[in-house]
């Protein structure tokens, strides 16, 4: 049985990850958990998984839960997420929190020598280069639970790094893939999170819309699989079968396929090398599909993704700024405040207003972090 620390369990990647504990009782054991402040779910989770260890935000409803479960430790904020990451009696930590918050605990996990089932794209985009250089001083795998990097992932299983020419990752194209620039002047926010394909988080919706998901990914795997920039490239795939691609120097190309459905990288992630059946995944039926269909990526039409490149190649402290930028532009439209194009030139002004720090500190990269999101903030 393997003992899980999950990171974020009440938001999409959470809860599926959840299912899967629930659907194999045998193999795997929640530990420890951490929530926000959505203290009914952590109600229902406790009662029914009986964990050692959760972590809530707020001090207040750390002491509420600690009077009603009174055999379970309860801890809150930064240094709850920290314990949650480095729980003593945990294999592995899935980082499945949304933003830059889940980097410290991730390094500190690193150091303890946790397996890091990463979901979190913000922990690599903000810091790879400290991410992997504690990985691999410690000896510790990152398993990719992005689909696309899981795809990777699976498609390099047995292969040597030599052989690679590029890492091709799929896109769906969002919410409005099939509209011009000039039909997003005034979408709202209802039409931004209707994704076509996958059942998402709030703001990683939006950053697929904008395709800044996918532009986070290109740094992601970047960094996961020591990709140059120019080796890994973006297509674009209505229906999501195909999750990305592998493409050999002799011209071969390996793709990983599948519906749609999270829990299965998550659950790859969990059982590697190893793999458990998923009774309640929908099986792939090509025949009914019928046709996929792909397109190359439009910069110009996706200028986030471009962004994205220009910071993952420019390095240091860019990519930092980039997530940043995007993180307080995305909440600003979530709340009504901006309109959707104004995500990107939000984020334009916050790089070109940035001057690079080459190999930052953690202590740069969050101050940097903080600058950044002021400066967006008072853009607003």
């Amino acid at each position: 049985m393997k003992t899980i620390s999950l990171m974020g369990a009440s938001g999409s990647i959470g809860t599926q990850t959840i299912d899967i504990i629930r659907e194999h009782p045998t193999e795997f054991k929640l530990a420890a958990f951490s929530v926000g402040n959505n203290i009914d779910f952590a109600r229902k989770i406790i009662v029914e998984f009986q964990p050692k260890l959760v972590s809530v935000q707020e001090h207040i409803d750390c002491n509420t839960l600690k009077a009603e479960f009174p055999a379970v430790k309860f801890t809150y904020g930064e240094e709850g997420l920290i314990e949650v990451a480095t729980y003593e009696k945990a294999d592995i930590l899935v980082n499945a929190v949304l933003g830059s918050v889940g980097l410290n605990p991730t390094l500190q996990a690193i150091e303890c020598g946790k397996i890091i089932a990463i979901a979190n794209k913000e922990t690599l985009v903000t810091a790879g280069h400290l991410v992997i250089e504690a990985a691999k001083r410690n000896n510790v795998p990152l398993l990719p639970v992005d689909s696309e990097h899981s795809a990777i992932f699976q498609a390099l299983q047995g292969e040597r790094e030599k052989n690679i020419e590029r890492l091709i990752l799929t896109a769906s194209g969002g919410s409005f893939r099939d509209r011009t620039r000039e039909e997003l002047e005034n979408v709202t926010v209802k039409e931004a999170l209707n994704h076509p394909n996958w059942s998402m988080g709030a703001k990683i919706t939006i950053d697929s819309a904008t395709m800044m998901n996918k532009g986070l990914e290109v740094i992601e795997a970047h960094w996961l699989f020591q990709m140059p920039y120019e080796k890994i490239d973006v297509l674009l795939h209505k229906e999501s079968i195909i999750h990305s691609m592998v493409e050999f120097h002799d011209s071969s190309v390996i793709a990983q396929l599948g519906t749609p459905d999270m829990r299965v990288p998550i659950q790859f992630a969990l059982t590697y090398p190893d793999r458990l059946p998923l009774p309640s995944s929908n099986r792939l039926n090509l025949a009914q599909i019928g046709k996929l269909h792909f397109q190359e990526m439009d910069v110009k039409r996706f200028r986030c993704l471009h962004f994205a490149y220009l910071a993952g190649q420019e390095g240091g402290t860019m990519p930092t700024v980039l997530n940043a930028a995007n993180e307080v532009a995305v909440a600003a439209f979530l709340e009504g405040k901006i309109r959707f194009l104004q995500i990107e030139d939000l984020i334009e002004k916050a790089l070109s207003a940035h001057q690079t720090i080459q190999h930052p500190s953690l202590t740069t990269i969050h101050q940097v972090d903080k600058e950044t999101r002021e400066y967006v903030r008072s853009l607003l």
